[in-house]
C-alpha cells in the first residue's frame, strides 16, 4: 500500500552546520517525488531521515499521520536502492532478491515464487541462478530494484541509483523506474542531481539548496515560474542579467539593460535590489530585419553543439545572452561583431529575486 509522508519543520544539524534547515514537505501516497539539487544541498540527508538511517535534530516525520521518529529503519515500510547497489557478491541473483524475505521467515516454494515474480517484474526471468559477477551494470540495477520491490514497500527510496552508468543505460533504467512505479503504485522518492531524470519521472519535485527547499512544484513550473534566480539557473535558464532599472509602462513592467528596454512578465512577489532578469533561451528568435526587433545585440561568439549552435550576443554594457539556432541556418555562421535583431516571445524575460545567487551574479 502506498504511504503518504509528512515532514514537519525538520532540521538536521551536525554541530554548528545545518544539513537541513526547517524542512516542511508533504509527499502524497503513490506519488513519484524527486529531490533535486547539487552535492551537499541536503537531499541525501533528508532521504536518510525518511528511511530511518538517521534522526532529525528537530521536527517530526509522519507516515500516514503516524510519527515514525522512534521507529528503526528495519521496522519502517521502506526499502532503499542505494547508489552503490549494496548487492551481496557471494550470493546468486535469487539469493540477493530473497534475502529480506528469508529474514521475515519466508522459505520454500513461497519464497521461490516471490523471487520469480520479482524477476519477472524487472524483466529478468530465469536469471535467478546466476552470480552477481556475471551480471552487467544495468542488470545489477534491476536486481537491486527487484530486491527492494519484492518486500512490497509502501515507500521506495532511490538514492542516486543511476550514477556511474553510461548515458544510454541511464535512459533505459530511467524508463524502467517509470514503468515500475506505474506497476507497483508505491510512493517513490528519487534523489538525484540529474535534471533529465527529475523532469521526466516526477509527478512533483523539489529543488534544494543549502539545506532548504527553494521551490516545490510540478516539473513544468520550474521553467514557466521559477521561484528565484537560483532555481532559474539550476534548471538551465542561464541568462541572468542585472537591470539598470525597472520601469512601469502602459504594457506592464520593463527592464532597461545596456540602454535597451525588455518587456517583463510581472513578478510573483515583491522584489528587492538583488533582482535579476532571467531570459528563457527557447523564447528567443533571431529576426531577419532590424525593424520591429525587441533587441539589437552584437555577436561575440558561437559554439557548435551538433544539431544546434549557440550564438552568444552582448549588450552595450557587456552582459550577454545565448540564442540557440539550428546549425544549418545562416544564423549559425554570423560573424563576430555583427549586429543581430532579436524577437522575444511572450514571457521570455522574467524578473526574479536574486536569492541563492553568488554576489558576482
Amino acid at each position: 500500500m502506498a504511504i503518504a509522508i509528512d515532514i514537519q519543520s525538520v532540521t538536521r544539524a551536525y554541530g554548528p552546520i545545518k544539513a537541513l534547515d526547517g524542512i516542511d514537505l508533504a509527499i502524497k501516497a503513490g506519488e513519484f517525488f524527486t529531490l533535486l539539487g547539487s552535492s551537499g544541498c541536503g537531499k541525501s540527508t533528508l532521504l536518510k531521515l525518511i528511511g530511518g538511517f538517521d534522526r532529525p535534530t528537530k521536527g517530526r516525520i509522519l507516515f500516514e499521520g503516524r510519527d515514525v521518529i522512534d521507529v528503526p529503519a528495519n521496522k519502517r515500510p521502506v526499502n532503499t536502492v542505494f547508489q552503490n547497489l549494496a548487492l551481496f557478491p557471494h550470493m546468486t541473483v535469487a539469493e540477493n532478491i530473497g534475502y529480506g524475505l528469508k529474514l521475515r521467515g519466508l522459505s520454500g516454494a513461497a519464497l521461490k515464487a516471490k523471487v520469480e515474480d520479482a524477476l519477472d517484474l524487472v524483466e529478468l526471468p530465469g536469471f535467478g541462478p546466476r552470480g552477481i559477477a556475471m551480471m552487467s551494470g544495468g542488470q545489477r540495477q534491476r536486481v537491486a530494484l527487484a530486491r527492494a520491490l519484492v518486500m512490497e514497500p509502501g515507500i521506495l527510496l532511490l538514492d542516486e541509483p543511476l550514477t556511474g552508468l553510461d548515458e544510454r543505460l541511464r535512459q533505459q533504467m530511467r524508463d524502467e523506474f517509470g514503468r515500475l512505479h506505474r506497476r507497483t503504485g508505491a510512493t517513490f522518492i528519487l534523489v538525484t542531481h540529474n535534471q533529465d531524470e527529475a523532469l521526466s519521472l516526477s509527478d512533483r519535485m523539489a529543488i534544494m539548496h543549502q539545506g532548504r527547499i527553494e521551490q516545490l512544484d510540478v516539473p513544468a513550473q520550474f521553467f514557466a515560474r521559477p521561484a528565484n534566480s537560483f532555481v532559474a539557473g539550476f534548471v538551465g535558464i542561464d541568462t541572468l542579467l542585472k537591470p539598470e532599472r525597472i520601469e512601469q509602462h502602459s504594457d506592464g513592467l520593463r527592464a532597461v539593460i545596456g540602454g535597451q528596454s525588455l518587456r517583463l512578465r510581472s513578478p510573483m512577489g515583491s522584489l528587492g535590489d538583488d533582482s535579476l532578469v532571467a531570459i528563457r533561451p527557447d523564447r528567443l528568435r533571431i529576426s531577419e530585419s532590424l525593424d520591429g526587433a525587441d533587441l539589437v545585440l552584437t555577436v561575440v561568439g558561437t559554439t557548435f553543439r551538433g544539431l544546434q549552435t549557440d550564438v552568444h550576443l552582448a549588450f552595450a554594457d557587456g552582459q550577454s545572452l545565448v540564442a540557440v539556432v539550428s546549425s544549418d541556418s545562416p544564423s549559425a555562421t554570423l560573424a563576430h561583431g555583427a549586429r543581430v535583431p532579436l524577437s522575444l516571445l511572450p514571457d521570455a524575460a522574467m524578473l526574479l529575486s536574486g536569492l541563492g545567487m553568488p554576489p558576482a551574479a
